[in-house]
This record gives structure tokens, C-alpha cells and sequence, in this order.
């Protein structure tokens, strides 16, 4: 098979550990930068142009697109479906899970549990949105924010308002979460590929910091997960719609609550924490969708 990698650094870890493990497996790799394909469509359907050149030989892609390129990024996945070659995350789940409100309302109508969220119009009415969620501290989050990037802890209600003001004069949307002080800066990160978890670590906060993200500073050491947080991981991963993705998890007093769903997770810290090949197990998860799909076929034909 050829496995196109979509993505904009061949030298990410991640682009590098697909490639590998694409051409361990005995496959073609290749790696496509999904800013520079164009997207073609007329009378004879359509295609993508890469460089010049008509892209027609891809049996499967693995999307690895980033947040800030998501509207053109989830296009080029979505040319892709429509010229019948595999893609292991599909782009509606993509955009379905890059938006982190529908996200969270995907979530709670999943029955997942998640911490109390509040988003709303303010208009002024910032303490009458704060009792939804409890006293302080609350965390408040940027809608488009990333990698911890955009999150404030609020220690008191007067500060939550202080902070929401300044977002709203911004023009900017805010959610309101609860503060899950038992998490103790730290929370998981499961890994799923085809409705199963191959790996889970869990990510530690530096000291003085409520936010986990490895690229504030944190640290991940291997994970073994109790059933009911391999259990809510599954659930919300499947109710995104997604077969390859990480799961954000806080060990809370009232069980595992999903933070969010990675639909492009990297692999370098689940890797190294665990020592599990990952990229070998997406890779195997094409390969045993591209037989079904060829089985199928056969029993169409």
C-alpha cells in the first residue's frame, strides 16, 4: 500500500514515527503537506494536485492537522473521502472535534462524565453564570485555545469576573469550568486506536501549576486504567466519532471526567512514557480496514 502522512514538518516526531513504522510494516510512505494541495474539482470528479502533480495513487492517509489550519486541513481530508481512499480520521470527526464547544455538548449528551461547563452570552451577567458552576476557583478557557494555551485559573468569583470581562472586551469566547482541586495539576491521556487503548500516561503538572500540558513543563510516567476510566476513555472517543485519538481525563472523586478529545494526538509522549510502538498500531488499523473494505468488495462485486 502507499500511506500518504498528511502533514507540514516530515521532521515532527510524530510525521517520523508514521513513516517508520508505514515502511517496517513493508508499505510505501509519503508525506504530504496538506497546505500545499490543491483542491481540483470538475466534470470528472475530484482530485488533488500536489505540486503540480495529479495525486491519484494513495491507497490510506493519516491526517496530523494542526488546530490553527483546521478549516483548509479537514478540506483536503475530506477530497480525499471523496475520492474513496482511507482516511483513519475522518474529517467530519476532525472539525466535529476542534470545535470545543459542540465538543463538550457531543460529551454531556453522551453521558460522559466531564467537569460542570457553562458557556453563555454574559451581557454582564458573569456572576449569575459563575453559580452555575459553584464557587471559586473556576478555570476559564479560551474556545480556540491550545496546549494549555489560553486557560486561567480564577481564585475568587471577583477575579473570574475580572477575567471574563477581559476576554469579552476582546471579542472573545469564554467557557467556565469547575476547579477539580482532587486532580492535583495532574490528568490522563489515553491513547485509542480502533476501539481499543494502547497506551495511557499520566501527565503532572509542575509545581505551582494547575495545567498538565507537557508543553507547560509537565511530566508523563505510564498509567495502568482502572475499567472505569478505560471505559469512559472508549465511550467518549466513540461518541466523537473518532478511531485514533487521546483522550484528556481528571481522576476526580466522582470518577474519571473528560477534559477533551484529541483527533490528532502526538506520539511522543505516549511513546516514550510506555515504550509502546503506536505508530505501529495505527498502522496495522489500516491494514486491517483496507482487508475488510477489499473483503467487502469481493462479496459486492
Amino acid at each position: 500500500m502507499k500511506i500518504a502522512v498528511l502533514s507540514r514538518n516530515p521532521k515532527l516526531y510524530s510525521t517520523s514515527r508514521l513513516v517508520e513504522a508505514i515502511q517496517k510494516r513493508g508499505h510505501q510512505a509519503v508525506v504530504l503537506d496538506h497546505m500545499k494541495c490543491d483542491i481540483i474539482m470538475d466534470n470528472k470528479g475530484p482530485y488533488i494536485n500536489y505540486e503540480g502533480e495529479v495525486i491519484n495513487d494513495i491507497d490510506a492517509i493519516i491526517p496530523r492537522i494542526g488546530a490553527s489550519v483546521t478549516f483548509y486541513g479537514t478540506a483536503v481530508v475530506r477530497q480525499f473521502e471523496m475520492m474513496n481512499v482511507f482516511c483513519v480520521v475522518d474529517s467530519i470527526a476532525i472539525t466535529r472535534s476542534r470545535d470545543k464547544l459542540r465538543s463538550l455538548q457531543i460529551l454531556s449528551s453522551s453521558g460522559v462524565g466531564m467537569p460542570k461547563t457553562a458557556f453563555t452570552n454574559f451581557n454582564k451577567k458573569e456572576n449569575k453564570v459563575l453559580k452555575h458552576i459553584g464557587q471559586a476557583p473556576v478555570v476559564i478557557k479560551l474556545l480556540e485555545g491550545t496546549q494549555g494555551l489560553g486557560v486561567v485559573l480564577a481564585e475568587t468569583n471577583k477575579a473570574a469576573t475580572s477575567v471574563i470581562e477581559a476576554f469579552e472586551s476582546l471579542k472573545t469566547r469564554v467557557i467556565l469550568q469547575e476547579f477539580i482541586e482532587e486532580a492535583g495539576g495532574a490528568d490522563i491521556r489515553a491513547f485509542i486506536v480502533n476501539g481499543e487503548v494502547v497506551g495511557a500516561m499520566k501527565r503532572q503538572g509542575k509545581e505551582g501549576e494547575f495545567r498538565s500540558n507537557l508543553h507547560r513543563g509537565g511530566q508523563a510516567n505510564v498509567i495502568k486504567l482502572s475499567r472505569a476510566e478505560k471505559s469512559t476513555a472508549l465511550k467518549a472517543a466513540k461518541s466523537m466519532g473518532l478511531a485514533v485519538a487521546g483522550v484528556d481525563m481528571l481522576q476526580s472523586k466522582n470518577g474519571p471526567l473528560v477534559l477533551e478529545v484529541n483527533s490528532s494526538p502526538g506520539l511522543e509522549g505516549i511513546e516514550k512514557a510506555t515504550g509502546i510502538d503506536v505508530a505501529e498500531k495505527i498502522v496495522e488499523y489500516i491494514e486491517n480496514s483496507m482487508s475488510k473494505k477489499r473483503v467487502n468488495k469481493k462479496k459486492n462485486a
